[in-house]
């Protein structure tokens, strides 16, 4: 059954970086790559390790790099030939938007985002969006959905304050108003509950521009939302 919120966006931004995209166990593998060993590194911190990363980086063509940092992301999943079509196509394309595979968009906006810094532009810089939200209902009751599909729940209601021709509403229309929804963890990069009462929550998300840009010009708005029925089922088990 649908429950009625309130959904308010009490801020929102956008970013151009996600702030520990990069990690230094993430530096160590792509110098590793690139055949520069940890005994090399001489226990440097995050901050040497970037550095000495983005350095290593720019000796090599754009290209290059791009099949580099992809290799990294995809690990074996697919080809090595597949790998250096997409990186010619990270040069032509905002591939964190336009990826077949939405599991893989927070990662190739990290890719996109450390490239441009390693070639000091070149690569197009990421756009994606940081917002907090808060969400209000007349029944404490009415959240109990939140607790069965979360993410799948809340894209559900941002949904509602976007355009019936927002890109989100056209692309995932289908599963938006279906009983299951596994994309929506990969709609919503990162989710953080912020403070949570009986008749309201409040998150805040990180996401692609693309998805969500819209909410820039919007400051409130009713919606329905409904849990997905599987985790439902689960549950019931």
């Amino acid at each position: 059954m649908n429950k009625e919120f309130n959904v308010e966006i009490l801020s929102i931004l956008k970013v151009s970086e996600i702030e520990n995209g990069w990690v230094a166990d993430d530096y160590k593998a792509l110098l590793a790559m690139i055949d520069i060993g940890e005994d090399e590194l001489g226990g440097m911190g995050e901050s040497e390790l970037k550095d000495m990363c983005l350095m290593s980086l720019n000796d090599l063509e754009p290209h290059e790099s791009a099949k580099l940092l992809l290799a990294h992301i995809f690990k074996d999943e697919i080809t090595e030939g597949k790998i250096d079509q997409i990186s010619h196509q990270m040069l032509e394309k905002n591939l964190w938007e336009v990826h077949a595979e939405p599991a893989y968009h927070m990662s190739l906006f990290n890719a996109y985002e450390l490239s441009r810094k390693a070639y000091n532009g070149t690569f197009t810089e990421p756009t994606g969006v940081k917002f907090t939200i808060k969400i209000s209902a007349n029944k404490k009751d009415s959240f109990e959905i939140f607790d069965r599909s979360l993410h799948a729940v809340i894209v559900r209601l941002l949904a509602n304050g976007l355009k019936e021709s927002a890109i989100l509403n056209r692309i995932f229309e289908e599963k938006i108003n279906a009983d299951s929804f596994p994309d929506a963890k990969n709609i919503l990069w990162i989710l953080k509950e912020l403070s949570t009462t009986d008749n309201e929550r409040q998150y805040e998300i990180t996401s692609s521009y693309l998805w969500f840009g819209e909410l820039e010009n919007i400051m409130s708005f009713d919606a329905d939302a409904h849990a997905d029925l599987e985790q439902e089922d689960e549950e019931g088990k």
